[in-house]
């Protein structure tokens, strides 16, 4: 990935007075803030182009094929549903923690086709991992996502070690991270996929309850080669708000990406249709560490912490097919813009523009869809 001359080439890092605080310097970017610029091109149509990716994974060996898209493990995106459609596409759910295992047995007796694009997700308490156990020992699903909000703790490295001391045969997702040190230290812990995102998610509200989190774009390139010295690989998790986004995500080097946003109020997204004033269709959609979530699983917001999510009604969007295809055309025509014939040479071919407007709004308030 290249940046225009006019970026910063160092590190720049100030440390202030002798309390250790320090102030980066070096600007960090976002989505919002960068283009991608086309280049010459081969390729006559876009249906000449290549999603499906290919990866033999570092601590498995394992090898998984298909569209390294990914479902996020929300209670409205991580459904069986959701599965059914997505693995159509060759894409991946991780689904909701709160499955129980019989329920993955009824699905996938239906399914079995479905278990190479879904992933079961584990929090890190001892009743989490005695039911990772036993969905791992009912099922044949060979991908796991082990989900924290902060995954700088001891104690998530150290759960890492211990589900890969568990499973040595399965392919390991872990996170969330935003920096390259601690990407390589969950690599070095088992994990073969790191998730990279604190607070950039459309229902996460971390960066405003704490003021911790990392622009997006940069997050993944600096993650992404850390991981990839290391033969490991990312996933960049929220942030997308539009097809654009997630080239851009794949451009920085992200070896999948994971949304939920851009997945919820579909018919496949878990919640009944609300409707409202003037015959409006909405769904609920909520972030798992929204008091919504807390009071559904844990009887509510415990005293010492506060909510860092929301719930919002968006509006009801219809079958998931609909916007995959718009997703998957978005990248396969940002391919043709820079001449990968595959999705796995767009890091390659990507170059960054550092711009101050992505679209022209003069229509905005006309947009009839």
């Amino acid at each position: 990935v290249s940046l225009p001359s006019s970026a910063p080439k160092t590190r720049q890092v100030f440390q202030m007075g002798r309390g250790g605080m320090h102030i980066e310097e070096a600007v960090k970017l976002d989505f919002k803030d960068v283009l991608i610029r086309p280049k010459r091109s081969t390729l006559k149509s876009r249906s000449e182009v290549e999603l499906s990716r290919k990866y033999v994974f570092r601590h498995t060996k394992e090898t998984w094929e298909g569209v390294p898209i990914i479902a996020a493990n929300m209670d409205t995106t991580g459904t069986f549903e959701m599965v059914k459609a997505l693995s159509k596409h060759k894409c991946i759910v991780a689904m909701s923690k709160h499955i129980a295992a019989d329920a993955y047995v009824e699905f996938l007796k239906e399914n079995p086709g479905c278990a190479s694009f879904m992933a079961i997700s584990s929090g890190t308490s001892d009743a989490d991992f005695k039911k990772l156990k036993e969905c791992v020992a009912k099922t044949s699903i060979k991908m796991l996502c082990l989900d924290v909000a902060n995954g700088y703790s001891e104690h998530f490295v150290d759960y890492v070690r211990k589900v890969r001391k568990e499973f040595p045969n399965h392919i390991i997702l872990a996170g969330n991270v935003v920096t390259g040190e601690m990407t390589e230290e969950l690599i070095l812990s088992g994990a073969d996929i790191v998730k990279v995102g604190i607070g950039p998610g459309s229902v996460c509200t971390t960066r405003k309850q704490t003021g911790v989190g990392y622009p997006q774009l940069s997050a993944v390139i600096e993650c992404a080669d850390a991981a990839h010295g290391l033969g490991g690989c990312i996933v960049s998790d929220g942030g997308c708000s539009c097809p654009g986004d997630l080239a851009k995500a794949f451009g920085g080097g992200s070896d999948f990406v994971m949304m939920g946003g851009m997945l919820a109020g579909h018919d496949e997204s878990a919640g009944e249709v609300i409707e409202g004033p003037g015959g409006k269709k909405r769904k609920l959609f909520y972030g798992m560490s929204s008091d919504t979530a807390m009071k559904k699983y844990a009887g509510g917001v415990a005293e010492y912490r506060s909510s860092e999510g929301k719930t919002v009604e968006v509006p009801y969007r219809g079958p998931v097919d609909a916007t995959m295809y718009d997703l998957l055309g978005g990248l396969r025509s940002a391919c043709t813009y820079t001449g990968a014939g595959k999705l796995k040479e767009m890091s390659k071919r990507t170059t960054f523009i550092r711009v101050t407007q992505q679209l022209n709004p003069v229509f905005n308030a006309h947009e009839t869809k």
